[in-house]
């Protein structure tokens, strides 16, 4: 598959997705998002992928929904168009309709997801960094949530995301102020895990995921990946009984074993790839 403004590509156990639209802050459009969405599949059936990393090129994250976008919506005209070779439908269903929306497709992928965020980040960029697992930031990154600044309301799943990633004070200053908010600020308050100097942050994620790659389970990634997300809406009791349920079912798994013995063995896990 050719891309025309995203950019993919495997780097050991990383699959790489880079938004390639520099001269526009990578702004949002309706094909990028058909692009990330097939890449991002290719990326779930790759079995030499453990993780999937999706970044911008250039000074930017992303600049949230293309101008020429919103101005089409905004003359009546909301077209979903896209090519039929970029159909894909990543993600794995038994997680639950929750988490398939547009871009909260994102957290029923059997892989990690992680942003990796290089530079300023708004609107609707947001909920879609929000919806990846784990979020890296460059020290230079800068988010806003703009909405309210354009007659918008919290999009895209945002007013569920962000409270619980943040806490509901946090989240309603970030979208009523629609103000901008610096790396530091964000790991402060939980919006990202950690700020890496700006030259160091691809290098840094891809190292995150090789000791991934190395040390821990994909299957056991995958399952506590849906738990964690599953269980969100759900009551202490019965997340706890569905532990117990899935850990019985690891007793008898090859990566169970394959932990055991490199633990004793001490040496390395060779765990196989999904």
């Amino acid at each position: 598959m050719t891309y025309e403004e995203i950019e993919y590509g495997v780097d050991g156990a990383a699959a790489i997705i880079t938004l390639d639209r520099p001269h526009a802050l990578n702004a949002w459009t309706q094909r990028m998002a058909a692009e990330v969405k097939h890449a991002v599949a290719e990326a779930e059936s790759d079995g030499d992928v453990v993780a999937i990393v999706l970044t911008g090129k250039g000074r930017g994250f992303c600049a949230g929904a293309d101008l020429n976008d919103l101005r089409d919506i905004s003359d009546g005209e909301r077209s979903n168009a896209f090519p039929e070779d970029l159909d894909a439908d990543p993600g794995d269903p038994s997680v639950g309709d929750d988490f398939r929306g547009t871009y909260t497709y994102l957290m029923s992928v059997r892989k990690p997801v992680i942003a990796a965020i290089n530079g300023p980040t708004a609107g609707m960029a947001v909920p879609i960094v929000l919806a990846c697992d784990v979020r890296f930031a460059a020290r230079s990154a800068v988010f806003t949530t703009a909405f309210a600044k354009r007659g918008l309301v919290a999009e895209w799943g945002i007013a569920w995301l962000l409270p619980r990633i943040v806490g509901p004070a946090h989240a309603l200053d970030l979208l009523m102020s629609a103000r901008k908010v610096g790396a530091e600020e964000a790991e402060r308050m939980g919006l990202v895990n950690r700020v890496v100097d700006d030259e160091q942050l691809l290098p840094f994620v891809l190292g995150y995921v090789e000791d991934m790659a190395a040390e821990c389970s994909p299957t056991s990634m995958r399952i506590m990946k849906r738990q964690v997300y599953q269980q969100l809406t759900r009551e202490l009791g019965p997340a706890e009984k569905e532990a117990i349920d899935l850990m019985i079912e690891s007793f008898d798994r090859p990566d169970f074993k394959e932990g055991v013995t490199s633990f004793m063995e001490k040496r390395p896990p060779k765990f196989g790839r999904v």
